[in-house]
């Protein structure tokens, strides 16, 4: 099952982008077949399959990079031929040659495969079929260029639902662990309550890398994309949302750890902690109130689950920014004035965070 893991992927290609690839080919193929009177031009057919991506941009990127490394293995292979003629050891010296001129010229895995695989097919084919080495760079653009056209202008790629679905899976999350923080701080808990809020908070760190992944791809999906004008602001509110998040999440994480660190049972009785729980609380509905901003920008998406731990009802509080002053404390508490003191700062830096201070 681990080696089958590494040869299947978890989720399917794009229906869309298999036909758009299928496309590619066949325009492709017959492109150079009128273009270059060729009965059989494979190497169009290739760039092609490699050159519809994901993304637009990803899409012109590949298309340089197959090219750049057609034309540097032909140039290579047309010079060793003419000097050396094409002998079996020159197919071999060429290769080893093409390899250290990639490393050379630090090109990409893409383009640093090709090099040598054009080399060694100039010197193999070429030297039976005039013309060869000409036709194979424009079989290769050709393409290359029918391939970018067809993923730019057929439904060019937008992927914002899946950035904008991580953003508010992450603020959902991020609200919960506060109000469960909240809960902790408001009524006796035991030690497997506090591991589970910990474990709770810990998994923030994975949806916010998460959400950082989608977000890039989001943009990635925009940059030389003719639908980008009307979708950027969606993207961008989810960016913008994303950096507060971030800044909370760490700060969450960090007071978490230190309520399981340094909890005890007597903490429920001291005023100033419930005027945390309570302070916990009003952050968590400040943060909704920042998702919901940001889904005034964005179209409609499915939710979904939201990850693990429990999720608490919190209190009843008002529609507008809930989050008040930071709590005073005019009697420092002898066992626990640390921890209070912690928490009381934390409070002020998440609240500074959601009213973007």
């Amino acid at each position: 099952m681990h080696l089958v893991s590494r040869i299947r992927q978890t989720r399917r290609t794009p229906l869309l982008q298999v036909v758009k690839t299928s496309a590619a080919v066949v325009v492709a193929w017959f492109a150079s077949v009128a273009l270059l009177q060729q009965p059989l031009p494979i190497f169009a057919a290739i760039a092609a399959l490699l050159v519809v991506l994901p993304s637009v941009n990803q899409s012109l990127v590949r298309g340089l990079e197959r090219s750049v490394g057609v034309v540097a293995g032909v140039l290579i292979a047309f010079a060793a031929g003419q000097l050396f003629g094409a002998s079996t050891w020159i197919v071999l010296g060429i290769v080893v040659v093409s390899l250290l001129v990639s490393w050379a010229l630090r090109l990409t895995p893409s383009s640093a495969n090709q090099v040598p695989i054009s080399a060694m097919l100039v010197l193999a084919i070429g030297a039976q079929t005039p013309d060869y080495a000409l036709d194979r760079v424009l079989e290769t653009v050709i393409g290359a260029v029918v391939a970018l056209a067809i993923n730019a202008l057929v439904v060019p790629p937008v992927l914002l639902a899946p950035a904008h679905l991580a953003v508010g899976r992450l603020t959902r999350d991020l609200a919960a662990v506060l109000d469960e923080l909240g809960d902790v701080l408001a009524t006796p808990s035991d030690r497997e309550r506090l591991g589970a809020v910990l474990a709770q908070a810990r998994g923030l760190r994975e949806l916010q890398a998460k959400a950082a992944a989608a977000v890039a791809a989001g943009e990635e999906s925009l940059m030389l994309n003719p639908r980008a004008s009307r979708q950027r602001t969606v993207l961008e509110a989810d960016s913008q949302l994303l950096v507060r998040l971030t800044v909370l999440v760490n700060r969450v994480v960090g007071m978490t750890r230190s309520v399981h660190d340094n909890y005890d049972a007597e903490l429920v009785d001291d005023p100033a902690v419930g005027q945390i729980a309570e302070e916990l609380h009003r952050a968590a509905h400040d943060v909704r109130l920042l998702r919901r901003e940001a889904e005034d920008a964005a179209p409609p998406a499915s939710s979904g689950p939201t990850g693990g731990g429990r999720t608490p009802t919190p209190p009843a509080l008002p529609e507008g920014p809930a989050l008040t002053a930071p709590v005073q404390v005019l009697r420092p508490d002898p066992d626990h004035w640390v921890l209070i003191g912690s928490l009381l700062e934390d409070i002020r830096r998440v609240r500074e965070e959601v009213i973007g201070e």
